[in-house]
């Protein structure tokens, strides 16, 4: 492949907006995407590619590299990606011979340098999981596959396969996961297959979440953290759209993207509401079930969102665990006496997890009916925690 210019240098703009602007690396390629319309496919592909690698592998190909300068992680990753760097791209470190050189050397650097993640984070993850650590991190740094879930308010997941197979997009079903199809590694799903309804994008481990909640139709049902909710639609597909599921969050413009989501779905029993002071109030004791998809670092999504790692700070995650055990111990009210709670996080720390929900068991009026890590590592797709709890009757 022959390497434009404008090319290259919007792949590294991309890249030193992540870094030292902190931007969010999805909303940072969406954006110059958008800016470049005549771009194709390969072109789009390009860009992508070496931005979220370079970003995924920051610490390695630093070593690599001899450098922290953007210019040059590039170009060990251009040549990781088999590409010939051009002779106009001026670059400081390394030569193509010692890149090569250090690249052998780079099994032999430190965990957190072989697998690109802050100091502290490394610290953290072992003192967390132990030896878990390191099977778990190496599986987040690699690349995540497209998930899809069925919407079995409009086909079954062996009809929505064929369907797709029609339009030229191959994908094979996820064990345990009842609804879910997973695409070829490297492979997108089309903008047009995805307005029909008939799938929502949404990680295999995601989808495990809400059979533990095990809604069942005629049940008034809260998604007290929906966001744009793929989780809400999950639910209301599991109720066959009979009973109510009442979806609640701080965003006015999740809620409505919710609405949209839910329209093409075919989808009628949800309700929104923003959460606001009497929010709770008004709701107590209403559920039958309720879902607390809570705030979170985000670790098990590391796959996805590579650039997390670098934005997190050690001081925002006792911010994140503090929020937390406020949902836990205020969002519960809303559920009847011998109602489910469950309690989930895309994180794989248990500090955010059972550390959190212990707080709530040690407060009594709750059982704990059971714990599911989802490991990244054991599973293959993004790393995610469910707790499981009875409210006393």
């Amino acid at each position: 492949m022959k390497m434009h210019r404008i090319l290259a240098e919007a792949a590294a703009e991309v890249v030193r907006a992540v870094f030292d602007g902190r931007q969010v690396l999805d909303r940072v390629l969406a954006s110059a995407f958008e800016r470049n319309p005549k771009w194709g496919k390969r072109d789009r592909s390009f860009v992508a590619e070496t931005a979220f690698e370079v970003v995924r592998w920051r610490r390695a190909l630093e070593f690599v590299a001899d450098s922290a300068e953007v210019e040059s992680l590039c170009v060990a990753q251009w040549r990781r990606m088999g590409l010939e760097v051009p002779e106009w791209w001026r670059f400081d470190g390394a030569s193509a011979g010692e890149m090569a050189a250090r690249e052998c050397d780079l099994t032999t650097r430190p965990r957190a340098v072989r697998e690109s993640v802050p100091d502290w984070l490394d610290a953290l993850g072992e003192a967390e999981l132990g030896e878990a650590w390191s099977r778990e991190i190496a599986a987040l740094n690699r690349r995540a596959r497209v998930c899809l879930r069925v919407n079995t308010l409009m086909a079954t997941r062996d009809e929505v396969a064929g369907w797709l197979a029609g339009h030229g997009v191959i994908t094979e079903p996820v064990e345990g996961v009842p609804e879910c199809l997973v695409l070829e590694a490297g492979k997108s799903l089309p903008k047009p297959l995805l307005s029909d309804g008939r799938v929502e994008i949404q990680d295999a481990a995601s989808q495990r979440v809400v059979p533990l909640l095990d809604p069942r139709p005629g049940e008034t049902v809260i998604d007290a953290c929906c966001g744009a909710g793929g989780k809400t639609l999950q639910l209301a597909a599991r109720m066959e759209n009979r009973g109510t599921v009442i979806a609640l969050d701080v965003e006015a413009r999740k809620l409505d993207e919710l609405k949209r989501r839910a329209a093409r779905s075919g989808v009628r029993c949800v309700r929104t509401r923003p959460i606001g002071e009497d929010t709770i109030a008004s709701l107590r004791g209403s559920a039958d079930r309720l879902l607390i998809d809570a705030p979170c670092s985000g670790l098990g999504t590391l796959k996805r969102q590579p650039d997390l790692k670098w934005r997190l700070q050690p001081e925002s995650l006792e911010t994140i665990r503090t929020l937390q055990r406020k949902l836990l111990h205020t969002y519960p009210a809303m559920l009847k006496p011998g109602g489910t709670l469950v309690y989930a996080t895309c994180s794989i720390l248990p500090s955010e997890n059972l550390g959190v929900v212990r707080s709530l068991l040690d407060a009594g009026g709750f059982e704990l009916l059971g714990d599911h890590p989802i490991s990244a590592a054991d599973f293959g797709f993004d790393g995610f925690h469910a707790a499981v709890l009875r409210k006393s009757g």
